[in-house]
């Protein structure tokens, strides 16, 4: 026994829960923990900017179904990371984040870094946090905060160790412990299991609509298992991709649920929400994706989530994998007719583009569609696909039924936070050293951490970068010249910018490309590189994604159309 310091206790604690990596940025308030944790053999992925570092730590916490892990000095390197810790918390991603702050004792002393109660400020958007005040109690603290983000529902934690604690040695004699979480995870009582199945076997046009809680709940082979015994397509929410690609039963994203009135002549008369939360990734009240008049079951461990946008059905509050597990033993052998449903379910999402026989040049530059399509179908199978928000995610939703990816992530989540995909396809290929990670994102997006091309570089990640460059903020531009007219686009322009060449000037391969034929290569170029690499792709603005035409509606005569929302109504005065 002897002294150790704050900084190792916490290395220490984070290594006997599990982690192996954490993504930081240097600051000198974390100098003990970080010493710590090099001699410990974590393994450090150092970014350009602490947002993008958070962002990092939250796909490689999608990426494995567990924690991510941030370090983020105190006051600037806090407030640099909060966008991320805000997307963490609406799209319920378990990600702690290890700051720090000024020595407790000189608190209010207009001290460097400080004036601000950082704690105070996250409260709202995590799940816990919490100061520490005194260095024995970092090893129990650490551990609560593990348990904290995995908890369900998961989310952010942070966890504020003062630099006077950090740097603070004591007896190991003194030292409180903690151990990692064990227990079993809440599965559907007997009673609710059979109400589902009488729905399930009672149901004409039964659809599943799978989120991210299958991710954090280790569900996926789960979710196979039910789908093939009860006969059901599977929806993917948002960047949850549902089923395997090329599963039998396999209907692409939610969005798809939307078109099948005009693709089918029919609806859903049943829709089971597994990890899925109701809201703007779900048609919002509309009634657009989900029917009115469809019975709706919610499985979910947060009783608060249910019910939130419209009444259930049933609600069954508990853990994915449980749940699917006990309904997949209980259900009997589906009828024959319920293959017939589910076929043409799934046609639809491999039904033709609207703009497949459109050119491939528009004025002089790229379809979007079709180069966006000739950038996926030269991806390996098994890629994981990172996408950003705005109408590049768009496009990729055009096209990817063609390809089979191991994984889907982003699509801006909740916070709709452009920019985000630069991290999570860090952590993802941090999490997948075997793997192939490849982030579509427009121009706009680009523009946001594009330094952590260097990052890639340092650390021998291959990311592929995939840049849909139509010089604009193209959704804003539409909502502003609907609304407003050609007057209406203001700040929504920008340069044709060589990302290509940036990339380059960071280490990485870089290539523009102006011709559909040269898609497919550069991109296969780029991932046989081995290298991070960008691929910036020309193209034209004009046409429009069905995803983001949706993203607003034409308002009725007494409305108000406002971007991304529900039309308001005019007041009568």
């Amino acid at each position: 026994m002897g002294f150790v310091s704050g900084g190792e206790l916490a290395a220490r604690a984070l290594v006997s829960q599990g982690v192996n990596t954490v993504f930081a940025i240097h600051g000198g308030h974390l100098n003990p923990f970080l010493l710590a944790c090099s001699d410990l053999g974590v393994r450090f992925v150092d970014g350009r900017h602490e947002g993008a570092s958070g962002h990092s730590a939250d796909g490689y916490a999608r990426a494995t179904g567990g924690l991510g892990v941030a370090a983020v000095t105190a006051g600037a390197g806090f407030a640099n990371c909060l966008p991320a810790i805000v997307s963490a918390h609406l799209d319920r991603v378990p990600l702690l984040v290890i700051t720090s702050s000024p020595p407790l004792r000189e608190s209010e002393l207009n001290e460097l870094q400080g004036g601000v109660d950082q704690v105070a400020v996250v409260r709202p958007i995590t799940r816990w946090a919490h100061r520490v005040t005194s260095t024995e109690r970092i090893p129990d603290l650490v551990g609560l905060a593990v348990r904290k983000a995995l908890a369900a529902p998961p989310g952010p934690v942070l966890l504020d160790i003062p630099v006077d604690v950090m740097f603070g040695e004591v007896d190991e004699f003194r030292v409180a412990t903690s151990g990692a979480p064990t227990a079993a995870l809440p599965a559907p009582a007997e009673p609710v299991v059979a109400e589902v199945v009488r729905h399930l076997e009672t149901a004409q046009r039964p659809v599943v609509v799978a989120g991210n809680g299958i991710r954090y709940a280790h569900a996926a082979d789960a979710l196979v298992a039910f789908a093939d015994r009860a006969v059901v397509p599977v929806f993917g929410q948002m960047g949850a991709t549902g089923l395997p690609a090329g599963h039998a039963l396999h209907a692409g994203g939610a969005w798809n649920l939307g078109m099948l009135e005009s693709e089918l002549g029919s609806r859903p008369d049943l829709v089971l929400l597994v990890g899925a939360r109701l809201g703007r990734f779900l048609g919002g009240r509309t009634g657009s994706m989900i029917p009115d008049d469809a019975a709706l079951i919610q499985v979910d461990v947060d009783l608060s989530e249910i019910g939130r946008v419209r009444p259930v059905d049933l609600a069954v509050v508990a853990d994915a994998r449980e749940t699917l597990q006990a309904l997949t033993a209980a259900v009997g052998p589906a009828r024959p007719d319920r293959w017939d449903w589910a076929k043409q379910v799934v046609a639809v999402n491999r039904r033709p583009s609207a703009f497949a026989d459109e050119p491939a040049e528009i004025d002089g530059r790229l379809h979007p569609y079709h180069a966006v399509r000739a950038a996926l179908r030269a991806l390996d199978p098994a890629t994981t696909v990172v996408v950003d928000g705005g109408e590049a995610a768009g496009w990729v939703w055009e096209s990817l039924a063609e390809v089979e990816p191991r994984d889907i992530m982003g699509f801006g989540g909740y916070l709709g936070l452009l920019g985000l995909s630069t991290g999570l396809g860090i952590g993802a290929q941090a999490a997948r050293p075997d793997g192939r990670v490849v982030v579509f994102c427009g121009d706009g997006a680009a523009g946001f951490h594009i330094q952590e091309i260097d990052t890639m570089v340092r650390h021998g990640l291959p990311v592929v970068t995939v840049v849909v460059n139509n010089a604009l903020w193209a959704q804003s531009v539409r909502s502003q010249h609907r609304d407003y007219g050609s007057r209406g686009e203001v700040i929504s322009h920008l340069v044709d910018t060589a990302y290509d060449r940036v990339a380059e000037g960071f280490g990485a391969h870089g290539e523009r490309v102006t011709t559909l034929a040269e898609v497919g290569p550069a991109v296969r170029r780029a991932l046989d590189s081995g290298r991070p690499a960008l691929v910036n792709l020309a193209v034209a603005y004009g046409p429009e994604p069905r995803t983001a035409a949706g993203m607003g509606r034409k308002p009725a005569t007494d409305e108000i159309a406002v971007p991304y929302y529900e039309a308001i109504p005019k007041s009568p005065y």
